[in-house]
């Protein structure tokens, strides 16, 4: 529909709404009409010019914004319903206000370009600027990348489904957007699911600790007989903690503590109890590389 023509139409159906509302209490706006108020029309459009548009019509072109004009019967009967002899006489009846209108529209349009130009200059600056988030994540305990399996991260987006990524061999993921804040969940066979909230800052590289779920952990070497990886795991942590550690468990939420040895907290984490799903490390002192304290609670 050209210009034009919705002009000319746009004020049909103000005429049609303006005579309807001398003889009917309505809303102001046809969009607003239910259907009993349509109903009321289609009669009122009877008694003046012996012809009705079905209620399918009626939202087609007159509750939405439609591609094309109606057909020129049914413009002539609506013009004959506000007081004109046809579409062609309505129009001409309106040519002199389109004229003026056009005009003004055409001044307020250039006026407005002009002071855009510096707002889209700046606005596609905007658009063709972007952030790149890269993450790394590591192991919380073995303070190692986790490079032996991919991790799943799924990003959260405002208003939008979310995205899916997984990480690379090096255990990271990069994420390109004209966004300065990024919200993902990251998953883990074998760590705790977590929520990231980031945002961009001149260190755009950073580094996530993700928790070990050591019960999925062990489970799955028990279930699967994997003796091979299971004593690898135990060596690991063996590698990896002080044989002086000074090992803590916060009992509750109370001041008591319960004192571990070396071997009883790897004995606690190479097993599979219940226990072990609820392990919580709540913090951690490393030296050349090794745990020298660690504090942890059962939930």
């Amino acid at each position: 529909m050209t210009s034009e023509n919705k002009y000319y139409f746009s004020q049909l159906k103000n005429a049609v709404t303006q005579v309807f509302l001398d003889g009917n209490s309505a809303p102001s706006s046809m969009e607003e009409w239910n259907g009993e108020t349509i109903t009321d029309f289609q009669e009122d459009l009877f008694r003046k010019v012996k012809a009705k548009v079905s209620e399918k019509w009626f939202y087609t072109y007159f509750k939405n914004e439609p591609d094309k004009l109606p057909r020129i019967d049914m413009l002539n009967l609506l013009s004959a319903y506000v007081g004109h002899k046809n579409w062609n006489d309505f129009k001409s009846s309106q040519s002199i206000t389109y004229t003026k209108t056009s005009h003004k529209r055409s001044r307020a349009v250039t006026y407005i370009a002009l002071l855009m130009i510096p707002l889209l200059a700046y606005a596609i600056y905007g658009l063709n600027s972007k952030n790149e988030f890269h993450f790394c994540f590591v192991d919380s305990i073995r303070n190692e990348a986790i490079t032996k399996i991919q991790l799943d991260i799924k990003i959260i987006q405002e208003d939008e489904s979310p995205l899916y990524f997984k990480t690379d061999s090096m255990g990271c993921f990069t994420y390109t957007t004209k966004k300065d804040r990024i919200q993902f969940i990251v998953k883990s066979p074998f760590h705790k699911t977590d929520t990231i909230i980031r945002s961009i800052d001149a260190n755009q590289n950073q580094t996530v600790h993700l928790d070990t779920d050591d019960y999925a952990l062990m489970l799955s070497y028990y279930t699967n007989g994997n003796v091979k990886d299971w004593n690898k795991h135990k060596a690991k942590l063996q590698a990896i903690i002080a044989e002086d550690a000074q090992i803590y468990q916060l009992l509750d939420n109370s001041m008591n503590v319960e004192l571990y040895s070396k071997d009883d907290f790897i004995r606690l984490l190479t097993t599979p109890t219940n226990s072990l799903k609820n392990i919580e490390i709540l913090d951690k002192t490393l030296s050349k590389g090794k745990i020298v304290n660690l504090k942890f609670m059962v939930r």
